[in-house]
């Protein structure tokens, strides 16, 4: 198997799922059909906050918590929803989409510039 560089597994990740910016994520925030998954680690969370209605599923653990027969599963995961998903920049949200994709889910986006975007537009914080 050829060794993939970053740079290019996140241009390959960029094609195949739509960026938002996070001015049209925050219109999107009250839609019931729209699930926002935060792929930061529980500690990012922690310490700035999440984006109202987001799920917190970390990258590391994204497969497990996605695939109905993993030991993390949540049932929030389902192919027919749309997903918004968003890390502190960008990059792993965009991993994160791709890595759904590849898993069946066929309405996946993430937010171009991560939670930083999100906060910077006034994206509205959980709690």
């Amino acid at each position: 198997m050829a060794k993939q560089e970053l740079k290019t597994m996140l241009a390959e990740a960029n094609a195949s799922i739509e960026t938002l910016p996070a001015e049209a994520a925050i219109g999107l925030v009250d839609d019931p059909g729209v699930t926002f998954v935060d792929v930061r680690e529980v500690a990012e969370t922690l310490k700035s906050g999440m984006a109202k209605g987001a799920i917190n599923a970390p990258r590391g653990f994204l497969e497990f918590i996605v695939d109905p027969a993993g030991p993390m599963h949540n049932p929030v995961f389902s192919p027919d929803r749309r997903y918004v998903l968003y890390c502190g920049s960008g990059g792993r949200s965009a991993l994160a989409g791709k890595t759904l994709t590849d898993m069946g889910f066929a309405n996946v986006s993430h937010i171009a510039g991560g939670f930083g975007a999100w906060q910077s537009a006034g994206g509205p914080l959980a709690g």
